[in-house]
C-alpha cells in the first residue's frame, strides 16, 4: 500500500531546482524509509476547510486526507486546543474531570457493551494495545486480517498489515482472508464467502497448532480496495471467529467518526458488537490522539495482571480537542452532510462512468469512495498504470487523491466531512478532463 502513488527518486532531475534540493535534503536527514506522494511531490504550507495551498500558491481540493475530517484548521478545534494549552497540559495520573466528560460522551456513541476506554496517541498504538488485550484474554497468538490490510506500524501491528510487504516474525501469527469483493464476481454472496474464508483460516490455525486470538478488521476494507456492501456481511464471519474463541476487534481508524454518513462507526452498519474498537486519525482533527474502547471484563482482567500508561494518551489538551471534535460533528450535522454529499458524489461518478469505460465500479460509503479503474470495462483487467496517471493528473488539476488495492487500481477518495456539492462538481470536472486527456473515453 505504501508504495502506491509514491515518488520515484530516479525522476528527481526532472523537477524544479528548489524541489530537488528539498527532496535531497529530506532524504539525507530522514532516510529512504519515508515516502513522498506524487510524481512531482507537493510542498503544502497552508490549509483551510477542504482546501490546501502549496509553496507556490497553488490551491488544491484535499480529497484524501481523512486525518482532518472536519476540514483543515477548524476554528473550534483550534480554539479548544489553544485555550486548554494556555491553562495546563498533563497526563492521566492526575484527576481531571474534563477527561471523564469526554470519555463518557465518546463511549455513549458506541455499543452499550463497550463501557471502558483507554487513550493512546496513534491508531498503531491503539491496535497494538488491542492485540495485547486479545492475547492476554485468549492465551493465543493467531490473528486473522484481510489480505491487503493495514493496521499500523509497530512491530505487532505491522505484522498484521500485509499491505506493508514484509511480515514481521513472532507474535502475532497472521492468517489472511480475501477481501469481500463483489465486483466482477457474478452473484457471489460476499458474507457467505467471507465466513467460509474464516472457517478455512481457523482450520489452518488448528493444523499449525496455533491458538486463535483475534479477528482484526477494518469494516470498509479500505486498503483492500474499499468494500463495505452489502451492510451486515460481516456478521457470519464474526460469529465464526467468536465460536473459535477469538476476540473481535473493529479497527475504526478510517471508517469511524461519521465517515460512512449513516452511522458514527463503521461496525454499526453491520449490526455487530465488537469486543474492542480502536480509534485514531479523525479523533483530534490533526491533533495526535487515539484510543480504544472495550468490554469491561477484558480490561479489568488485563489490569489485574499488568498496568498500562501512556504519557501523552488522554492528556488534558487532547481531551479538550476530542470534545470539540464531537461538538462539531453534532452541531454541524456532519453525519447528515456526509450521507447527502456522498450520495451526490457517487451519482456524479456513476454518470461519469457512462462516458468512460475505464470506470469499472464505484463503491461509496458516506464520504469514503473507491473507484475501480479497469481496461475498457473488463473487471479482469485492472488498470494500475492508468490509476497512477489519474492520481497525478488530478493533482495537476488541483485535486489530491491516492490509490489502494493489491492491484493498485482503485482511486481512494476520502475528503473532509464538510465537503459541499460545489466541491464535488469541481472534483468531477477535473476527473472528466483527466480521463479525456488520457484517451479513456468510450
Amino acid at each position: 500500500m505504501k508504495t502506491i502513488n509514491a515518488f520515484d527518486p530516479s525522476a528527481l532531475s526532472s523537477l524544479p531546482e528548489r524541489r530537488q534540493a528539498l527532496i535531497q535534503r529530506r532524504a539525507a536527514l530522514l532516510g529512504p524509509a519515508y515516502r513522498l506522494f506524487y510524481q512531482d511531490p507537493v510542498e503544502l504550507v497552508r490549509g483551510e476547510g477542504v482546501w490546501v495551498w502549496d509553496a507556490e500558491g497553488q490551491r488544491y481540493l484535499d480529497a484524501y486526507n481523512n486525518v482532518v475530517s472536519l476540514g483543515h484548521c477548524h476554528p473550534r478545534v483550534l480554539q479548544a486546543l489553544n485555550a486548554q494549552s494556555a491553562r495546563i497540559n498533563t497526563h492521566t495520573r492526575y484527576l481531571n474531570e474534563d477527561l471523564l466528560h469526554y470519555a463518557e460522551r465518546l463511549l455513549a456513541t458506541h455499543h452499550a457493551s463497550l463501557n471502558r476506554i483507554m487513550f493512546t496517541c496513534t491508531g498503531s498504538e491503539a491496535n497494538d494495545l488491542a492485540l495485547r488485550l486479545a492475547q492476554f484474554a485468549t492465551g493465543g497468538t493467531g490473528v486473522v486480517v484481510s489480505q491487503w490490510a493495514y493496521h499500523g506500524v509497530t512491530q505487532t501491528t505491522s505484522a498484521c498489515s500485509p499491505s506493508l510487504g514484509h511480515i514481521a516474525s513472532g507474535m502475532p501469527q497472521v492468517y489472511t482472508l480475501p477481501a469481500p469483493r463483489a465486483y466482477g464476481q457474478g452473484d457471489v454472496d460476499v458474507g457467505a464467502a467471507l465466513a467460509a474464508a474464516m472457517d478455512h483460516a481457523i482450520a489452518r490455525m488448528h493444523a499449525d497448532g496455533v491458538r486463535p486470538a483475534a479477528f482484526l478488521f477494518d469494516s470498509l476494507f479500505t486498503s483492500d480496495g474499499v468494500y463495505g456492501a452489502p451492510a451486515a456481511f460481516l456478521q457470519a464471519a464474526v460469529a465464526r471467529a467468536r465460536a473459535a474463541g477469538m476476540v473481535v476487534i473493529a479497527d475504526e481508524v478510517q471508517p469511524g467518526f461519521g465517515r460512512t454518513g449513516t452511522h458514527m462507526w463503521g461496525y454499526q452498519r453491520h449490526g455487530i458488537a465488537p469486543d474492542i474498537v480502536t480509534m485514531g486519525k479523525p479523533m483530534g482533527n490533526g491533533h495526535p490522539m487515539a484510543g480504544l474502547c472495550a468490554r469491561h471484563d477484558l480490561l479489568d482482567a488485563f489490569a489485574r495482571e499488568t498496568r498500562y500508561f501512556n504519557t501523552f494518551g488522554g492528556n488534558t489538551v487532547s481531551a479538550a480537542v476530542g470534545m470539540a471534535v464531537l461538538d462539531v460533528i453534532e452541531d454541524e450535522k456532519l453525519l447528515h452532510n456526509t450521507d447527502e454529499q456522498g450520495r451526490y458524489f457517487a451519482q456524479s461518478l456513476q454518470s461519469l462512468a457512462q462516458r468512460h469505460a475505464c470506470i469499472g465500479d464505484v463503491r461509496q460509503f458516506g464520504l469514503f469512495l473507491g473507484v475501480e479503474l479497469v481496461h475498457q470495462g473488463d473487471a479482469r483487467r485492472p488498470a494500475a498504470e492508468l490509476t497512477t496517471a489519474v492520481v497525478n493528473g488530478m493533482k495537476a488539476r488541483g485535486v489530491l487523491i491516492s490509490a489502494c488495492s493489491p492491484q493498485a487500481n482503485v482511486l481512494k477518495i476520502r475528503p473532509p466531512l464538510v465537503l459541499q456539492r460545489a466541491h464535488v462538481d469541481f472534483f468531477i470536472e477535473a476527473l472528466d478532463a483527466c480521463l479525456v486527456q488520457l484517451n479513456t473515453q468510450v
